[in-house]
């Protein structure tokens, strides 16, 4: 499997996984610990909605294997907000809360958007000169994930590249699929799992989006791809994310 392709699932602590992916007794505290080995990624939600310490941050990294990345959605005071470039304050004090203990293990932050927002030109180039560029030396790199259909435009995507940022694509009927060959970073959210699909999306369809992910990374350069199965019939996501590691040839950590 191309090493620049990572695929998982949102979070880790999820009841309906319990003696579904995680296997019968497992002790909680060891959760992440086993979703880490049968994933390659996994983007944390929590962070959304709480401050989490450096010290938790350093937790994740030490109990997760060599090569396993965390996607981080930044917490929703950042984005929820009527002028998003009033967010400087709480932009700081999000990557500042130690992300960086994360190591090599840090992958995109996310930056989700209420779905009552719509595009503003001056107002998200202004939120965008924001996003810092590293963290104690670490680069950063900053994924937009819009809810509203009047983002689905070339302006859009020209601001984001002026910003050195890329947007989710999103497979969701509920909110637009954006593409963006200009990236370098393909950012996936796939919320189309069925509850009664053993695999979330038919084998079939998870082969397409395996497909499309080879031939991004294997352009080479600074092409990679982010895919996690999330939301839809949740408790899926599991299933699909490893359907689609075995179709592209992944070998689990020993």
């Amino acid at each position: 499997m191309n090493p620049r392709i990572h695929v998982g699932v949102g979070g880790w602590t999820f009841e309906p996984w319990r003696n579904n992916f995680y296997p019968s007794g497992l002790p909680q505290n060891r959760e992440l610990h086993y979703a880490s080995r049968h994933l390659s990624a996994i983007e944390v939600n929590g962070t959304f909605y709480s401050t989490f310490q450096p010290s938790t941050f350093a937790k994740w990294r030490d109990e997760s294997p060599e090569g396993f990345v965390f996607s981080l959605k930044a917490h929703r005071f950042t984005t929820h907000r009527r002028q998003l470039a009033s967010a400087e304050e709480g932009i700081q004090r999000f990557v500042g809360s130690g992300l960086a203990e994360l190591g090599d293990k840090l992958g995109p932050i996310v930056w989700q958007l209420m779905p009552t927002a719509q595009f503003n030109r001056e107002d998200l180039e202004a939120f965008l000169k924001l996003l810092p560029r590293e963290v104690q030396g670490r680069p950063l790199r900053h994924v937009m994930d819009v809810r509203h259909p009047s983002f689905a435009s070339e302006e859009y995507l020209e601001l984001l590249a002026r910003h050195g940022a890329t947007t989710v694509y999103t497979d969701s009927e509920k909110f637009p699929s954006i593409p963006n060959a200009g990236s370098g970073l393909a950012y996936l959210r796939l919320m189309r799992s069925e509850a009664d699909c053993a695999t979330g999306y038919p084998p079939a369809e998870i082969a397409r989006w395996v497909q499309a992910a080879n031939e991004w990374a294997g352009m080479g350069g600074d092409k990679e791809v982010f895919v996690f199965f999330i939301n839809g019939a949740k408790e899926r996501a599991p299933a699909a994310a490893q359907e689609f590691l075995k179709q592209a040839g992944w070998a689990a950590p020993g």
